[in-house]
């Protein structure tokens, strides 16, 4: 990228230090409200301060607007699923095993409301009987004698709306949750009518322009892959396996008009050590090139045609789209996702070694005639957690919205440094410029979502719309929804929302058009 277009002139280099302190109080000396008195007896970072659980569901109508107004053509829902335990951890906690809990936020009429709900999965409602946690976490080590899963599959990773509802999904495949949009009540298990006999990855996608549903799902036996397509009305349409060499750690999945892009990258766990321990030991094989397999939408396993790329992990996907015979691929790529643990963080290493990872825009071309494959970096900022305008996903696409992950420093000296995001960054990927909003010090945002003014569609501007997200404050422990002309971020957010209660750091999230709603 060649230049920052916001009025703070940076780079990577000279991002604003904030630290997540494993005292959970704030400047004042006040600890954060609302939170399950367990927490005091739990000494860990990452249930404590910004990562605090909320001890309840809450519901609020027309939300107090702190600055700005709310525009009356942002017409719809932002929901965001994140990890919010909710008993007390019987093994070693890891941030990614809190229980799923859903933050909603409605738009109408210049007004919001908001609502928050757990996912009650199987394994959430046999310990609410309980009244205490039954199954570990991802630390484990796994108990395969335990109903269902051997760790809490706790589907806290990703939300999306499809055929109707909101899909609750989780990231090393769990079972896929219906969840009501309006009420955020969990319908059950989504079986696409008793159909689907396998678990779903946390990022299938729903494919804009015909309303499919495309997902993918991984497993530790064979076949460690499956991918298939379900109608706009969820109807399962086929499903089918990929042949990979072993049990692999995919995370996302790529989508085009007419084709599928399926991962299988040198990032990936010790089966026999999980066999025998029930612990994930995950490596980074750097002899081992990343391959991609581009599959036609509706194609058979014999029709995958694999690309090697250069050693990496890759989380999350920006967009992907067809330009003549290739398949052009944009993401947030890990050079080195194997990043070593420094003794000085003890039990906390193996985690903040994860959120020492680097994570780049990047780009990939697989040549569908010849089979070859070109890559190339976008720019070197750590960036990560991507948003689009949805109406665009499998066509070529000119903005990106991610967020800044500042990595730690050998100055901080603070072994709590956690995942938190510092800024908003708006990526022109046709001239190749920035704009930056940096939420400012103990402030972390979350991932955010575009917003489509009302009545947009795709052959409106791609810009011409709202980028939403939550930001939540360390300094007075509060939680707050920003809105901002998708035009320029750099002005800062036009709406600022004062929630009705702090809550949590999310993972994803998603937005629901209006008129989308109606048809639920």
């Amino acid at each position: 990228m060649r230049k920052d277009q916001s009025n703070h002139k940076a780079d990577a280099t000279d991002l604003p230090v904030t630290f997540l302190n494993v005292n959970p109080y704030s400047p004042s000396g006040t600890p954060p409200s609302g939170v399950p008195d367990w927490i005091w007896e739990v000494d860990h970072p990452y249930l404590h301060g910004l990562f605090a659980p909320v001890a309840d569901e809450v519901s609020a109508t027309d939300l107090v607007v702190e600055s700005g107004e709310i525009p009356r053509d942002l017409d719809g829902m932002y929901v965001v699923n994140g990890p919010c335990q909710r008993y007390k951890p019987k093994t070693k906690y890891h941030y990614y095993d809190g229980d799923g809990m859903l933050h909603a936020i409605y738009f109408k009429d210049g007004k919001a409301d908001y609502n928050s709900k757990w996912v009650r999965t199987h394994e959430f409602l046999a310990e609410q009987l309980k009244g205490e946690n039954i199954w570990p976490g991802l630390c484990g080590p796994s108990n395969f004698d335990l109903p269902h899963n051997p760790i809490k599959d706790n589907s806290n990773t990703d939300v999306i709306f499809y055929a109707g509802k909101l899909l609750s999904l989780w990231y090393l495949s769990g079972t896929p949750y219906s969840i009501d949009p309006f009420t955020l009540e969990t319908n059950g298990a989504e079986t696409f009518n008793g159909k689907l006999n396998h678990n779903l990855s946390a990022h299938s996608r729903v494919d804009n322009q015909t309303g499919e549903l495309r997902f993918f799902n991984y497993q530790n036996k064979e076949p460690y892959m499956s991918y298939g397509v379900a109608s706009p009305t969820g109807e399962l349409l086929f499903d089918i396996p990929i042949d990979l060499p072993g049990p692999r750690s995919p995370h996302d999945l790529g989508v085009t008009t007419n084709y599928s892009i399926l991962h299988d990258l040198p990032y990936f766990q010790d089966s026999e050590i999980y066999r025998k321990h029930g612990k994930r030991v995950v490596t980074f094989h750097r002899d081992i090139p990343a391959r991609f397999g581009v599959i036609p939408r509706h194609g058979d396993a014999s029709e995958v045609q694999w690309f090697e790329a250069e050693p990496c992990y890759l989380l999350h996907i920006v967009n992907c789209w067809e330009e003549g015979d290739e398949i052009v691929m944009l993401g947030c790529r890990q050079p080195n996702p194997g990043q070593p643990r420094d003794p000085a963080d003890g039990g906390l290493s193996s985690q903040l070694a994860e959120r020492r990872r680097l994570h780049q825009l990047h780009e990939w071309r697989f040549n569908l005639k010849t089979g070859q494959t070109k890559e190339k970096m976008l720019d070197d900022m750590n960036t990560e957690f991507p948003a689009m305008n949805q109406l665009f996903i499998g066509q070529k696409s000119r903005y990106t919205y991610n967020q800044l992950m500042p990595l730690p420093t050998p100055e901080s000296g603070v072994i709590g440094r956690c995942q938190m995001f510092d800024a908003l960054i708006k990526y022109d990927l046709e001239d190749g410029s920035y704009q930056r909003y940096d939420y400012g010090m103990g402030v972390c945002g979350s991932e955010s979502h575009f917003a489509p003014r009302k009545g947009a569609d795709a052959n409106s501007e791609e810009d011409d719309g709202y980028v939403i997200t939550y930001a939540h404050d360390s300094n007075d422990w509060t939680s707050r929804c920003l809105v901002f002309d998708a035009r320029d971020i750099s002005k800062g957010p036009i709406t600022v929302i004062k929630m009705p209660r702090r809550f949590h750091v999310g993972f994803h999230a998603a937005w629901v058009r209006a008129e989308d709603l109606e048809t639920a």
